[in-house]
């Protein structure tokens, strides 16, 4: 159960800056719902539609957005484990590592300007991972 957590907050941190992004620019896409939308009015509303299908724009536009909320919702769950357990990261190198990684940074980006070869970037990075999981682990045991 441990390395399987591992692996999933290993992910979650590798993922969590398109993911942010994501968040951001489709609850900024979904802000207009339905703007420019028509439903058919006058004699275009009384022609036969196709069997099985609907041709309402509405319906379509709301089965979409509800789509991208549903995503939108994904999003936000997995990038809430990684924030729930950013409290259990102390030590200064850490945090400043963890906040790079999060800021989408690359290893070796981190490396030079923390001064550090990307191998120690890549052992305080484990130490991250190996926290979180442990404090993924003590919340699971918790709730047994």
């Amino acid at each position: 159960m441990k390395e399987a957590a591992s692996k999933q907050i290993e992910s979650i941190l590798k993922d969590y800056h398109w993911m942010m992004n994501s968040i951001k620019i489709l609850r900024d896409s979904m802000k207009d719902a339905g703007e420019g939308l028509t439903a058919q009015y006058g004699i275009e509303a009384t022609l036969p539609k196709p069997q099985g299908v609907t041709s309402d724009p509405v319906y379509k536009e709301v089965v979409r957005r509800e789509k991208r909320y549903t995503r939108i919702a994904q999003y936000e769950k997995i990038v809430q484990i990684v924030q729930d357990r950013m409290v259990v990261i102390q030590d200064d190198r850490e945090v400043e590592v963890l906040h790079w990684i999060l800021e989408g940074k690359s290893y070796i980006w981190i490396a030079q300007h923390m001064g550090f070869s990307d191998r120690h970037i890549r052992r305080i990075r484990d130490e991250i991972v190996r926290k979180m999981s442990v404090m993924s682990d003590r919340s699971e045991k918790c709730v047994s």
